[in-house]
C-alpha cells in the first residue's frame, strides 16, 4: 500500500495525539505547567534533564496520579545488558512510552526487557542535518538513514520510531503501518530555534505520524493553555476529517 493519503489508526484518543515535552530542569516548574495547561492536555513528555531533578519517579507517579499519558525520553545509549536493565526499571510504572538510541542489540535488548509500555526506537535526531551526519561520519541520505533504522527497530521488536514529519511519508511508504510513528520538532514555519528539520501540526499528520510532541510553542506563548487548545482543535479537526474519508463519507 502506498501512502499517498495516510490512513489514521482509529484506536488512539484524539486528545492524546498531542505529546507536550517538560523539558525544564526542575519539578517544580513542570508541574506549573501541568497545572496551567489542566484539561487541554493529557499526554506529557519527560526528558534527561528533568529527569536529573530529585527523585524524578516520584514526579511520573504525580502525572499518573492526574490521569496523565508519560513519555520517558530518555534515549537508553549503553552496552545492551545495561539498556535492558535500565528498561526493567520502567515496567510497572504506568509509563506509555520509552525510547531507546542504539544499534540492533540496543534495540533487541530495550524490547525484550519492556513489559507494559511501548518502546520507542529515535531514528535521526530532529535537530540534525546533512551538514550534521557528515560531521558524524554517516555518507548516505537523511530520509535513507531515518528508512533503514526505522526498518531495524521494528525487526528489533520495537513498537514504533520517532522521526521527523520531513521523513515520515517516505518512511510510511517504504514500510507502511503496523508500527508507531511520534513526530517532534513541530514549529511554525518561521522557527528560528536549534530545530532544524520541522513541519506544522498539518504536515506531520498529513504524512503519517500518530502522535505529535510539541515544547517551546506551547511552552513559550503568552497564553500556553490557548495554545494547547489551539492544537487539540487543529488535531480533531484532521483527524475527524481524516476517519470520515477513510470510511468513504
Amino acid at each position: 500500500m502506498l501512502y499517498n493519503r495516510i490512513s489514521m489508526p482509529n484506536d488512539i484518543r484524539i486528545s492524546e495525539r498531542l505529546i507536550v515535552a517538560l523539558d525544564y530542569p526542575t519539578q517544580q516548574q513542570a508541574r506549573a505547567l501541568v497545572e496551567q495547561l489542566g484539561g487541554a492536555v493529557h499526554f506529557y513528555k519527560v526528558g534527561l534533564e528533568l529527569f536529573m531533578d530529585d527523585a524524578c519517579f516520584d514526579f511520573v507517579d504525580w502525572l499518573r496520579n492526574r490521569d496523565k499519558s508519560v513519555f520517558v525520553d530518555l534515549k537508553f545509549f549503553d552496552v545492551p545488558a545495561t539498556v535492558g536493565r535500565a528498561v526493567r526499571r520502567l515496567n510497572g510504572r504506568g509509563i506509555r512510552f520509552a525510547t531507546v538510541h542504539g544499534n540492533d542489540a540496543m534495540m533487541r535488548a530495550a524490547a525484550e526487557a519492556k513489559e507494559d509500555f511501548q518502546v520507542l526506537a529515535v531514528t535521526v535526531l530532529t535537530s540534525l542535518d546533512r551538514g550534521d551526519l557528515d560531521d558524524l561520519g554517516f555518507d548516505c541520505d537523511v530520509e535513507q538513514l531515518v528508512i533503514s533504522r526505522a526498518r531495524r527497530a521494528v525487526e528489533c521488536g520495537c513498537d514504533g520510531v520517532v522521526a521527523s514529519g520531513q521523513e515520515t511519508r517516505s518512511l510510511r511508504q517504504a514500510l507502511g503501518g503496523g508500527f508507531l510513528v511520534v513526530t517532534p520538532g513541530i514549529r511554525p514555519l518561521d522557527n528560528d530555534d536549534d530545530q532544524k528539520r520541522i513541519v506544522n501540526t498539518k504536515q506531520a499528520f498529513d504524512n503519517g505520524a500518530d502522535y505529535i510532541v510539541v515544547g517551546r510553542p506551547i511552552r513559550d506563548a503568552v497564553d500556553p493553555f490557548g495554545a494547547a487548545q489551539h492544537i487539540q482543535s487543529e488535531i480533531a479537526a484532521m483527524v475527524d476529517s481524516r476517519l470520515l474519508n477513510d470510511q468513504g463519507g
